[in-house]
């Protein structure tokens, strides 16, 4: 059993957001390399154990400006999918776990065994840092039009184009899109609690994830117009949880979904703050299903 080296990295200063730390569309990126670089060395495609169904992200430390990336993979058959894919993101100079992602598929029950002795010399123990936490591992059984979400109070904050650029080596539209699209319009989410831009620049506060699943439905390729729907789905004492629903303009046929758990954060002490209660109440009256 051993663990893969399936990528080496680096953080660019243009790769960083206003927070001044790698923002997440770009830990997606390195994530979807070094699964490509996996299933290079494993063998593992779509045609053995079908489409990943979840990307499950979990950020456990930042990575700022000259942070050396490395990411090691594996197959782990003790993780929350029938076949679970491990890719753990550590600093390249002290090893810390930076971030972890769960790749999730569910091939034929009736292979199980097949597959545990094709993947054998690639399984490692799921490590207890990857489990989902704030949200649940399955894939987001979402089946809501676009007009019923924005009734339920989801609102449009992303509208844009699927370019060559956004387009991986299979023709689809990559992670990277979704998130991009999504990072784009969170700040209009944020915007619409007590937590706006001028509230956070007062406090010195961030936007910061901690957490997030994205759930491909149908795929999105060059030429797409696409509109982004978000809703409030959970609240706590530090945390709150939103959905967002990415579509293809033409149809409304929904391409993706991405669950976030969220949080603000104290840009000095670099450490989460409690929510301001009138956030709380906020978020609260407008969740949605």
């Amino acid at each position: 059993m051993t663990i893969q080296s399936t990528l080496y990295s680096f953080v660019n200063r243009w790769e960083c957001d206003e927070n001044d730390h790698l923002n997440v569309q770009f830990y997606f990126s390195r994530f979807e390399e070094a699964d490509r670089q996996f299933r290079l060395m494993s063998g593992l495609s779509e045609t053995i154990v079908g489409a990943r169904r979840v990307r499950h992200v979990r950020y456990h430390k930042e990575l700022r400006t000259g942070d050396l990336i490395t990411i090691h993979s594996s197959v782990a058959f003790d993780g929350p999918h029938m076949l679970t894919v491990v890719h753990e993101m550590r600093d390249g100079a002290t090893g810390i776990l930076a971030a972890t992602a769960l790749d999730g598929y569910e091939p034929n029950p009736n292979s199980a065994k097949s597959l545990r002795q094709r993947f054998k010399e690639f399984q490692t123990p799921m490590i207890t840092e990857a489990a989902p936490r704030g949200i649940k591992s399955g894939p987001s059984a979402v089946r809501s039009s676009l007009p019923a979400l924005l009734g339920q109070g989801a609102e449009i904050c992303f509208r844009g184009t699927v370019m060559p650029r956004d387009v991986g080596p299979d023709g689809k539209a990559d992670d990277q899109y979704a998130l991009a699209c999504c990072t784009d319009g969170v700040a209009h989410v944020w915007q619409r609690t007590p937590m706006t831009r001028a509230y956070l620049d007062e406090n010195g506060f961030g936007r910061v994830a901690v957490e997030m699943k994205l759930s491909w439905s149908t795929p999105l390729k060059t030429g797409d117009a696409v509109v982004v729907a978000t809703g409030f789905t959970s609240v706590g004492a530090r945390t709150f949880s939103m959905r967002h629903h990415l579509f293809e303009s033409r149809t409304s046929r929904l391409a993706a979904t991405l669950d976030v758990v969220a949080l603000p954060m104290d840009l000095s002490s670099r450490k989460a703050v409690e929510l301001p209660e009138s956030a709380h109440a906020a978020i609260s009256k407008t969740l949605i299903d």
